[in-house]
């Protein structure tokens, strides 16, 4: 990989985990949410709840995936536009598409 696309990567999979995490924890909270029937006043204690937020999480990789790729491109190449690191890829000849390689094989 030339410096760019590593660059390129590093960015985007520090956006990808970051929001992979925060949106986990927003879905962990609306499933708490929506299960407090079931929770709430039942004498469970931590560990049981702590289980059922363990085996919640599975369920909800296939709804926050697709959600975190978006955002954390959209966080990356927003980042690049407003520091002009876009600007400077142009004016250096490097393409759009050449840009958006690494992560198009990712």
């Amino acid at each position: 990989l030339k410096i760019l696309d590593q660059y390129i990567l590093r960015r985007f999979l520090y956006n990808f985990f970051s929001s992979f995490f925060i949106l986990i924890v927003i879905f962990i909270f609306q499933g708490i949410w929506l299960f407090i029937d079931d929770l709430a006043g039942k004498g469970l204690g931590i560990v049981i709840i702590g289980k059922f937020i363990f085996y919640f999480i599975p369920t909800l990789v296939d709804k926050v995936l697709p959600l975190t790729v978006l955002l954390s491109s959209i966080l990356t190449f927003g980042t690049f536009a407003e520091n002009y690191e876009f600007a400077a890829m142009k004016a250096s000849g490097i393409s759009l598409q050449r840009g958006m390689r690494s992560l198009i094989i990712f």
